[in-house]
């Protein structure tokens, strides 16, 4: 029994070395690494840019008074069409006491003075008819009734545009009337009836609609200034609206500062663009969009992806396989790589279409 004990151990034990040795041998080994490979394919690449702005009219006009007051009534509203002339809203003249004042006193003055014109008027005319003074006296007597007159009427004008801001003659002409000044969309009425309006001067005024041209859309946004200077006037660009889905727009790249602007530490340039937009498609002022923008292209050119490259200085370098039994084996090729999108890379010279290029390892399963 003891006898069949210690073989048994002795047995379990040589076992045992063997198996050490076995697992050490076989740990010991190289392991065996395998690649997936790629072949370069014929592509189009391009480099893009992408810039982020609101889409805006061109111009935006600001419809303000002539004359100060209060708002009468106000006709129209913001999302309205309007043509050149339509009225907005009508302003009522508050007047000044003392130019009341003043104008009802120069009424009176210009009656009186008429007055005395006709009365002059009257004796010269019945010296003229009794042939006691010639015809010229008459004349000049004539002139200065009418002077007299026009002076009256004047005087009552400038009277009721004091007190009215308009005179019975001139009502088509109204300043009390805000009119449009173009053709467009109102975008914003941002008064309403009972607010004070100052008349528009150099410095200030009140806005009674802004007016913009819907059909006159441009893209206003920013550019870095690591790309802004591969970007030219003229440019095609790609616009896509987040709130209009799955539309991308045609536009044309026409402006681009001289000055950047610091923001979060990075210099940004201001890009403007043209916006082509259908008839059936309807845009907001204010819109968000990105504009993207091909500062590289080459078409129908030789490439691989970015990550089979092997980048040493200014140069570069693919391995291409020469063998797979029993073992892959490459061969380093140096290459001559052009533009990059970012996912792949120009091949201008070094393989071809049929040489398989090691990617990356395979992972076990």
């Amino acid at each position: 029994m003891k006898k069949f004990l210690k073989i048994t151990l002795l047995v379990v034990l040589t076992a045992g070395i063997i198996g050490t040795f076995v697992f050490l041998w076989m740990k010991s080994r190289p392991k065996v690494v395998v690649y997936e490979t790629v072949n370069a394919e014929i592509t189009d690449l391009q480099k893009t840019t992408v810039a982020t702005g609101k889409v805006e009219p061109r111009d935006e006009i600001l419809i303000k008074p002539q004359i100060s007051g209060i708002i009468d009534e106000v006709y129209k509203e913001a999302g309205q069409s309007i043509r050149k002339g339509e009225v907005i809203a009508k302003v009522k003249v508050i007047p000044e006491l003392g130019q009341v004042n003043s104008a009802e006193s120069r009424v009176r003055l210009a009656e009186i003075n008429e007055k005395q014109a006709q009365t002059d008027f009257d004796r010269v005319e019945k010296l003229f008819k009794d042939k006691l003074i010639s015809r010229e006296d008459f004349e000049k007597s004539e002139v200065a009734l009418k002077q007299a007159r026009v002076e009256v009427q004047t005087a009552k004008d400038a009277l009721e545009i004091i007190k009215e801001g308009i005179t019975k003659n001139s009502a088509s002409l109204s300043s009390t009337l805000i009119r449009s000044t173009i053709d467009g969309l109102i975008l914003d009425v941002p008064v309403k009836a009972g607010n004070s309006v100052i008349m528009s001067n150099t410095f200030n005024g009140t806005t009674i609609a802004t007016v913009a041209n819907m059909n006159d859309l441009i893209f206003k946004g920013k550019i870095d200034e690591t790309e802004v200077g591969r970007i030219h006037e003229g440019m095609p660009v790609k616009l896509t609206i987040g709130a209009l889905q799955n539309l991308t727009f045609d536009a044309k790249l026409e402006y681009i500062s001289p000055k950047g602007v610091e923001e979060n530490g990075a210099n940004q340039f201001e890009i403007k663009a043209a916006v082509s937009v259908p008839d059936s498609v309807q845009i907001r002022s204010g819109y968000s969009a990105n504009a993207e923008i091909v500062l590289q292209r080459a078409q129908q050119t030789l490439a691989v992806p970015e990550s089979v490259i092997e980048f040493s200085g200014d140069s570069t370098f693919v391995y291409v396989m020469t063998d797979s039994v029993p073992e892959q084996k490459f061969q380093r090729k140096p290459v001559t790589a052009g533009m990059s999108d970012g996912i792949k890379i120009e091949i201008k010279s070094g393989v071809t279409a049929k040489d398989k290029i090691r990617g990356a390892e395979k992972k076990d399963k």
